[in-house]
């Protein structure tokens, strides 16, 4: 079963939810990091950051790939009303964030990059997601036990928040997790 092609893979992400993600396409990798500005263009439209910002991760790595290597790079981030929410900094930041989600349909998009050293690929999902109307003593639980402070949009869709709060997703769930895990497969086919 070669479905997957011959390279060493270098996943580019602290996240543990990318990591897991990964694995469970059956894929051996390592995870290489890097701390990378993630800054972008202010007039940059918001469907196009996650793509910047994943290019812009590999980047930092492009002097660095050797033959046969494959680096997979991503960012996330969560639009609502043309805004993006990005990470939280505090408590009250992401209340405010959850506060804001809560009723209301948003996206979360994935961009992420495929990199070696004779070609670079970028690609993005997108995906909708509706919440219930929170209560805030369900806003409040979430933040006190699960810390979302390093999420975008304040929330992780495979916790509590999502167990009890998302009513509806169009498109990948993984994707909201930090992953298109199938978009991934057939980019990763195609490479």
């Amino acid at each position: 079963m070669n479905w997957i092609p011959d390279y060493k893979y270098i996943l580019a992400s602290k996240s543990p939810r990318r990591q897991e993600l990964l694995k469970s396409l059956g894929i051996d990798f390592e995870v290489k990091t890097k701390e990378v500005d993630e800054s972008y263009p202010m007039d940059l439209s918001p469907n196009k950051i996650p793509e910047y910002l994943a290019e812009k991760k590999a980047g930092a790595f492009s002097d660095e790939l050797k033959a046969f290597e494959l680096l997979i790079t991503a960012d996330t981030i969560v639009i609502l009303n043309d805004q993006v929410l990005e990470k939280p900094t505090d408590y009250d930041h992401a209340f405010t964030m959850l506060k804001a989600l809560s009723g209301k349909m948003h996206q979360v998009i994935t961009g992420v990059c495929l990199s070696s050293v004779k070609k670079s690929v970028a690609f993005s999902s997108l995906t909708n997601v509706l919440f219930k109307e929170l209560t805030e003593m369900e806003i409040e639980y979430y933040i006190k036990n699960f810390k979302p402070f390093d999420k975008a949009g304040a929330y992780g869709i495979q916790e509590w928040i999502g167990s009890i709060g998302i009513t509806h997703i169009e498109g990948s769930f993984y994707n909201v997790m930090g992953l298109p895990l199938q978009k991934l497969y057939e980019e990763i086919q195609k490479f």
